[in-house]
């Protein structure tokens, strides 16, 4: 199957660029391996809205939530590898490829990536945000990726997210971001808004404004931001009221993990 973007990882910052990928009308899937480290928090304590905290498992379902509700897909599935299976063009004067054409002489239209699952199943993608923990193996049949090891492994990567792979970025705390949820899903964001800029999209809002914000003042509405009448503002509303009621209604069912090291075997 083919998608615009492949997201490794369904953690924070997975699940946050997945958000702003698919909300942009790019075919998002984003696989999950499953153990993200937030649900083996007690109490999420550090992310901005919650002032009396929550429960980590019921965050990261919402997450999730939020992901496909934007319109993204989401497998639980490992990764085992991911590799380049770009096109090249006919450059040179007898068919010959442009050795110093940018990129191995690879447009958007060329470069792809394939990517293999424990599952046997394989997807094809333009771009790739890898978004896991340190975990770094499937990468190993790309040249160009930077890897740095401090005990544990990271992805090389601009302040934006982008690697030395063009299409390939990571996010979170691959990319060496502090272990803190706000930071990642911050940076999951971002590297998703990098994306978006290097696919040459629109300047992209991720912002619902009232009636007549941009329009009464002569400005079309910009990209991916809409505007919306009070009745609808109203339903919007009373839809994330109910939402949050249900969801918050009982304590989350889900066990509270642990770390595998104090598993029992």
């Amino acid at each position: 199957m083919e998608y615009d973007v492949v997201i490794v990882g369904g953690g924070v910052a997975g699940l946050s660029a997945a958000t702003f990928t698919a909300r942009a009308e790019l075919e998002t899937l984003v696989l999950d391996a499953g153990g993200s480290l937030i649900r083996r928090n007690a109490h999420l304590e550090n992310v901005p809205g919650f002032p009396s905290g929550v429960n980590s498992r019921q965050f990261s379902d919402l997450l999730v939530e939020q992901a496909e509700n934007a319109g993204a897909e989401r497998r639980e599935s490992r990764v085992t590898a991911v590799e380049r299976t770009d096109t090249t063009r006919d450059d040179g004067p007898d068919g010959e490829n442009d050795a110093n054409n940018a990129n191995n002489a690879t447009d958007a239209n060329d470069r792809r990536f394939r990517v293999q699952t424990t599952d046997d199943d394989r997807v094809t993608a333009e771009y790739v945000i890898a978004a896991t923990k340190n975990e770094t193996a499937y990468l190993d049949g790309i040249d160009g990726v930077g890897l740095i090891d401090r005990g544990k492994a990271f992805v090389d990567t601009d302040e934006r997210g982008r690697t030395g792979v063009d299409g390939l970025y990571a996010a979170g705390r691959l990319a060496e971001k502090p272990h803190q949820a706000a930071v990642c899903a911050g940076h999951g964001a971002e590297v998703a808004v990098t994306l978006l800029e290097d696919d040459d999209r629109p300047f992209y809002h991720d912002w619902v404004a009232p009636d007549g914000y941009f329009t009464d003042r002569g400005r079309e509405v910009p990209p991916g931001c809409e505007e919306i009448d009070d009745p609808e503002r109203r339903r919007r509303e009373a839809d994330s009221l109910k939402t949050m009621r249900e969801r918050f209604s009982e304590p989350h069912p889900g066990d509270q993990p642990t770390h595998p090291s104090l598993r029992e075997e």
